[in-house]
C-alpha cells in the first residue's frame, strides 16, 4: 500500500509524519514534536480563545516567546509546518499532488517545513519558490533542510485536483504583489485546486483585511495562536476560507505583557454580565426602556425597537408617541405601555414620573431638529441612549454638537449603531478613505463621539472610547431586511436598561441579533426577530 494512502486510511488510529530523514528528523529541543490523533486535535491543537491580535501584536507574541527561553524560533518554525501539514493529510491526503508557494520569510519557511514532511508521509511535492531565505536565518535554515528541491515559480501550473499551499508572504506583507508571486497566484485562483493559505492569504493586508492587488483566495487559512483581524474583516473573511486556529507552543501569558484589545465577538467575552433574572427579580429591578415614536405612517420601526427591549428582559417598556400615533399604535399594542410625547414639557414629565434606564431614538422618527433636541436633553439628563437611523442622520451637520454632550457625561453612555453610509456621513473625516482598517475606524470614531460605535455590516465591529473593540463573526445576510436594525437598537436598549454595560450590551445585542437570524433562516422578516433573540439569550442563559 502506498505510504500516504495508509496515513489517510489510519486517520482514525494515530497519524505519524516519519522522522528517519530532513525536516522530520529535526528533533526540536525538548523532544519530537507530537503527532496525536483526530480527537485530540480539535481540542489541544485547535483550540483558541478569542483575542484577535494584529500582525505587529503577533510578531511581539513570537519575540516574547523566544526570549522566555522554553522555546527558540526554528522550533516554532517546525511546529507551525507540524500544524499545516497535520490539517493537509487529514482533510486532502489522497491529493494526487501538493505545490507548496514558498517567500523568502518566515512564512516561506514554515512553507518548506510543510513540503518536507508531506513528501516524507508518502505525497507527491513541489516547492516553487524564486527568492531565497537571508542567509542564517530560521527560513535558511528550513529551505537548507527541505528534502524537495525548489522549482521557479514560473513553471507553476498545478493541475486538477491538486492542493496548493501558500507561504509566499503571509501577515507581513504591506504592498500589492508583484512579478511572479503575482501570477503564480493568479494561475492558482483560476486552478480547480483546494488552495491552503498559511496565515494569511498573499496578497490580503494582515491588518486590515484590505486586498493590497492581487490576493491568494484560499478555502483554508491555517494561522498559528490567535486570529488576525483579515480574517474576520471584509474583504478578508471572504478570501480566508474556513479559518484553523493551531497552538504552535506560544504560552498564553504572553498576552499580559502584549494586552490585545481587539477580540471576536463570542458569548465568552461578555456571557459574565448578560442580565439574568433572579428568584428575587421582579419587574422594576429589571429596567425600563423608552422608545420614540414616528409619525402616523411612520410607527412600525419603533414598535420593533420596544418588542425587542421587552424581549431581551427589560422589565417595563413605553413608546413615547405623538397624538398623531397613539391610535395606530395602540392597537398594536399590548404588554408595551404607551404615553403621548410631543413636547420638552411632557418628555421631562415622563423622564421624572417613570424614570427610564435607557432610551432609545431613531426608528421611523423622522429627520431634523426634533431629533437633535432630544437627543441633547436624554444626554444632559446622562440616560443611556441609542440612537439609530434618523437619529443618526439628523446629526449630519451637527455632530459636534453631540460630540460635545456625549463628551458631558462622566462615563459613556451614548451608542450609536451606523451603517456605512450613516457612518461616513456622522464621521466625515474617518471615514472618508484615510482610515482603511474599519476596525481603526470604529475606534477613533469610538473616541471622537465618546460612544460605543456599533459600525454595522457583514463585519459589524463594535468600539468602545478607551480602544477596546470587537469583530463580529456570526454575521449573515438574513439580516438584510427592513426593520432589523430597528430589532438590534431594542436588543442593545434592553441589555442596558438592566445594568449591562453599554459596551458588553452592544456586543451582547449584535451576537444575539445575528444568532436570532441564523436561528430563523430563509425568509425571516423583522417581526420574527425578538422572540426568536429571547430564545438566544435563554440558550446563552442555560450555557
Amino acid at each position: 500500500m502506498h505510504r500516504r494512502t495508509r496515513i489517510v486510511d489510519q486517520r482514525h488510529a494515530c497519524h505519524r509524519i516519519p522522522a528517519s530523514t530532513g525536516i522530520a528528523a529535526c528533533v526540536p529541543p525538548g523532544g519530537p514534536l507530537p503527532f496525536h490523533g483526530k480527537a485530540h486535535i480539535g481540542k489541544a491543537l485547535f483550540d483558541m480563545t478569542d483575542e484577535i491580535l494584529t500582525p505587529a501584536e503577533m510578531g511581539e507574541a513570537d519575540r516574547l516567546t523566544i526570549a522566555g527561553g522554553s522555546i527558540d524560533g526554528y522550533r516554532l518554525m517546525l511546529r507551525a509546518g507540524y500544524a499545516v501539514a497535520r490539517h493537509v493529510l487529514d482533510h486532502h491526503g489522497d491529493a494526487p499532488a501538493f505545490h507548496v508557494l514558498c517567500g523568502p520569510g518566515n512564512n516561506g519557511g514554515d512553507g518548506y517545513v510543510v513540503a518536507s514532511l508531506l513528501a516524507e508521509s508518502g505525497g507527491n511535492v513541489h516547492v516553487w519558490s524564486d527568492d531565497k531565505p537571508r542567509a542564517h536565518s530560521d527560513a535558511a535554515i528550513a529551505r537548507r533542510d527541505c528534502s524537495v528541491e525548489p522549482d521557479a515559480l514560473s513553471g507553476f501550473k498545478p493541475e486538477a485536483g491538486s492542493v496548493v499551499i501558500d507561504a509566499l508572504f503571509g501577515a507581513g506583507l504591506n504592498k500589492p504583489l508583484a512579478g511572479k508571486a503575482a501570477a503564480a497566484v493568479e494561475r492558482s485562483n483560476a486552478a480547480a485546486v483546494t488552495r491552503i493559505a498559511i496565515d494569511v492569504p498573499s496578497g490580503l493586508d494582515g491588518a486590515t483585511g484590505m486586498a493590497l492587488g492581487a490576493v491568494f483566495e484560499a478555502d483554508c487559512t491555517i494561522t498559528f495562536f490567535r486570529k488576525k483581524p483579515a480574517h474576520l474583516l471584509y474583504p478578508g473573511r471572504g478570501l480566508c476560507g474556513r479559518i484553523v486556529v493551531a497552538d504552535i507552543g506560544i504560552r498564553d501569558d504572553v498576552l499580559s505583557m502584549i494586552r490585545p484589545a481587539c477580540f471576536e465577538n463570542t458569548p465568552d467575552y461578555w456571557r459574565a454580565l448578560l442580565p439574568s433574572p433572579g428568584v428575587e427579580t421582579h419587574k422594576y429591578t429589571r429596567g425600563h426602556v423608552a422608545v420614540f415614536s414616528g409619525g402616523a405612517t411612520a410607527t412600525g420601526a419603533s414598535r420593533l425597537s420596544a418588542l425587542a427591549a421587552a424581549r431581551s428582559g427589560a422589565g417595563a417598556v413605553t413608546l413615547l408617541s405623538p397624538a398623531e400615533s397613539l391610535a395606530v399604535n395602540a392597537a398594536h399594542l399590548t404588554s408595551i405601555m404607551l404615553s403621548r410625547c410631543e413636547t420638552d414639557r411632557e418628555l421631562r414629565a415622563f423622564l421624572s414620573k417613570r424614570k427610564p434606564s435607557a432610551m432609545v431614538l431613531g426608528p421611523g422618527f423622522g429627520i431634523g431638529a426634533r431629533a437633535r433636541d432630544i437627543a441633547l436633553l436624554l444626554l444632559k439628563e446622562e440616560l443611556h441612549l441609542v440612537l439609530d437611523a434618523d437619529a443618526i442622520t439628523s446629526f449630519e451637520d451637527n455632530s459636534a454638537a453631540l460630540f460635545a454632550s456625549a463628551h458631558g457625561t462622566p462615563d459613556t453612555r451614548l451608542v450609536l449603531t451606523p451603517h456605512e453610509g450613516e457612518f461616513r456621513r456622522l464621521f466625515p473625516g474617518i471615514g472618508d478613505g484615510n482610515t482603511p482598517s474599519k476596525l481603526e475606524r470604529a475606534r477613533a470614531a469610538a473616541r471622537q463621539a465618546h460612544a460605543v460605535i456599533i459600525y454595522k455590516g457583514a463585519d459589524t465591529v463594535i468600539a468602545a472610547p478607551d480602544g477596546r473593540a470587537v469583530i463580529n463573526s456570526n454575521g449573515t445576510p438574513l439580516l438584510a431586511t427592513a426593520g432589523s436594525g430597528d430589532v438590534l437598537s431594542g436588543v442593545t436598549a434592553g441589555l442596558m436598561a438592566q445594568g449591562m454595560p453599554p459596551f458588553e450590551a452592544a456586543c451582547a445585542a449584535v451576537h444575539v441579533h445575528a444568532a436570532a437570524a441564523n436561528d430563523l433562516g430563509f425568509g425571516l422578516i423583522a417581526e420574527d426577530l425578538p422572540a426568536a433573540a429571547a430564545k438566544v439569550i435563554g440558550r446563552l442563559h442555560r450555557i
